[in-house]
C-alpha cells in the first residue's frame, strides 16, 4: 500500500522490507522504527526508520523522506544521510524494546503484551502510534492468551509520567506547536535549559526551530551541540539559512561542520557563503522546483505538491537545460503554478514558460530586490550567473526578513505595531 492511499502502517512487519530511492536504487532493509513516547493523552509519535545500509551500517531515515510503503518495499526521496544511527535519551525503538513488552489494559486491568504497533498519518504529516496488537496471558491449560487490537489510549504504559525529565516534558509540550512558536519560548528559557531542550528535538524539528530563532540563541545553542548533531542539523535546514547561521560561527568552527556535512550539501553552502548576506546570491535558497523543458505538466504539479515546500517556492517552476540540480544548465524560464492548473496534464511545461519575468545576478542587492517584488507583485524570483545557469531563487520571506530589524524577533507585539 502506498502512503498517499493508506495511512497505516503496522511497524512490525516492515522488519526485513527493501528501501529502495526513487530510481529504483536499492538503499537498505529496514531494521527497526524509532518512536518517542510522550505525556499524558499525547500518542506516542513515530519519526523514522532505522534502516541497514552496506558494510552493516544502520542509519536512521525520517519519515518525511518517506514517500510510500507497500508489502514488499519502503521508498524514500531526497538525500538520505548515511552517518550511523545512534539513540537518543528519548527515542525508543519499536521492534527491540516495545514488541514483547507487558502493559495494562485500562478497562480491565489485564495484563498484556504488545505483538505490534500500528502508526497512522495525521493530517500535519507527522505519524503518531494509534493501535496497538496485544495478546492476553494464557490460563489454565491454555498457553496462549487471546490477541485483540486496541487503540493506544486503552493500555497505560506508553506515556510518559508528568514528573519525567525536565527537557522531555517541556519537548513533548512543544510537539503541536509551530517552529515560530517554540523559538519564542526557546528564547524565554535560560541558557542551560534553552540547551537542554534543544538537544530533546529531533533533527528536523530543531532544523525549523534555527530557521525562527535569532542569531544569538542559535549559534549558542549550535555551539554547544555535538559536532557530528549540529552538521546533521545544518544539512536539514533550508540551504541559506544553514549559510546564515555558518557565516556568524568562528571560521574554524565554521569549517570543522562543513567537513562533517554531505559533500553535496557542503558544496552548496560554500557556494553561498561566497555571497554578500543582503545580495540576491546570500538570500537565495539553492532548492527551488527545477524541471527539464521535456517535463510535464503533471510532472510539476506533483513536485509543487511537496508538502515540504514553501509556498513562495510552490508558486514557480523553474525549467531549465540539464543539469537541474543547481547550478544548473542554461535557464529557459519560469512556468506559474496557476498556469500549470490550467493547462491539461501532459502538456509540455516548455510551452508555458514565461519568458518575461527577467532573473536577477547573485550580486543583485537587497535594493534591487525589494523594488523588484513591489514593481511586479512577485512571491519568488531566480537568480542566474553570467552564462545563464539557475543558481537558486530568492523569496518573498527571506526578503522581507532582511528588511526588518535584525533584532525583529525579540520585539513584543506592542513595540512591533507602533510608528
Amino acid at each position: 500500500m502506498t502512503i498517499g492511499a493508506a495511512t497505516r502502517v503496522f511497524l512490525a512487519r516492515l522488519a526485513g522490507l527493501a528501501v529502495f530511492d526513487p530510481n529504483g536504487d536499492k538503499v537498505g532493509k529496514v531494521r527497526d522504527a524509532i518512536v518517542v513516547l510522550r505525556i499524558g493523552a499525547n500518542p506516542p509519535r513515530l519519526t523514522g526508520l532505522v534502516v541497514e545500509v552496506q558494510p552493516r551500517r544502520r542509519i536512521f531515515v525520517p519519515m518525511t523522506k518517506v514517500t510510500a510503503i507497500d508489502a514488499s518495499q519502503v521508498i524514500v526521496t531526497g538525500t538520505v544521510n548515511l552517518r550511523r544511527f545512534e539513540k537518543r535519551s528519548n527515542e525508543t525503538l519499536v521492534i527491540g524494546e516495545l514488541l514483547d513488552r507487558s502493559v495494562t489494559l485500562v478497562v480491565s486491568q489485564e495484563t498484556v503484551t504488545i505483538l505490534d504497533v500500528a502508526a497512522e498519518r495525521a493530517q500535519t504529516r507527522d505519524w503518531y502510534v494509534s493501535e496497538l496488537f496485544v495478546r492476553k496471558h494464557g490460563s489454565g491449560l491454555r498457553r496462549r492468551g487471546d490477541s485483540l487490537v486496541v487503540d493506544w489510549d486503552e493500555v497505560t504504559g506508553l506515556s510518559l509520567p508528568a514528573t519525567h525529565q525536565p527537557a522531555e516534558q517541556l519537548v513533548a509540550q512543544l510537539d503541536t506547536m509551530r517552529p515560530a512558536d517554540v523559538a519564542n519560548v526557546l528564547h524565554d528559557l535560560s541558557s542551560k535549559r534553552r540547551v537542554e531542550v534543544a538537544r530533546e528535538l529531533d533533527d528536523e524539528r530543531l532544523a525549523d526551530v534555527f530557521e525562527e530563532l535569532n542569531d544569538d540563541d542559535r549559534i549558542e545553542i549550535v555551539q554547544a551541540l555535538e559536532a557530528e548533531r549540529a552538521a546533521d542539523v545544518l544539512e536539514e535546514m533550508d540551504p541559506a539559512d544553514a549559510a546564515d547561521l555558518l557565516s556568524d560561527l568562528p571560521p574554524e568552527q565554521a569549517e570543522d561542520l562543513l567537513e562533517r556535512i554531505e559533500p553535496d550539501d557542503a558544496e552548496d553552502l560554500r557556494r553561498l557563503l561566497t555571497y554578500d548576506d543582503f545580495s540576491a546570491g546570500g538570500l537565495m535558497t539553492t532548492e527551488p522546483v527545477i524541471l527539464p523543458p521535456d517535463a510535464t505538466v503533471a510532472d510539476a504539479l506533483a513536485h509543487i505538491r511537496n508538502p515540504d515546500l514553501s509556498p513562495a517556492l510552490a508558486s514557480q517552476v523553474y525549467i531549465t537545460r540539464n543539469p537541474t540540480e543547481t547550478p544548473t544548465g542554461r535557464y529557459l524560464g519560469t512556468c506559474h503554478f496557476q498556469k500549470l492548473l490550467r493547462e491539461p496534464p501532459g502538456t509540455l511545461v516548455s510551452a508555458l514558460v514565461d519568458v518575461n519575468l527577467m532573473p536577477v545576478g547573485p550580486d543583485a542587492p537587497l535594493a534591487v530586490l525589494t523594488r523588484l517584488f513591489a514593481a511586479y507583485n512577485l512571491v519568488a524570483l531566480p537568480v542566474v550567473d553570467e552564462a545563464d545557469h539557475l543558481l537558486g531563487a530568492v523569496t518573498i520571506d527571506d526578503v522581507i526578513d532582511h528588511m526588518l530589524p535584525r533584532d525583529w524577533r525579540d520585539t513584543d507585539d506592542d513595540e512591533a505595531g507602533g510608528d
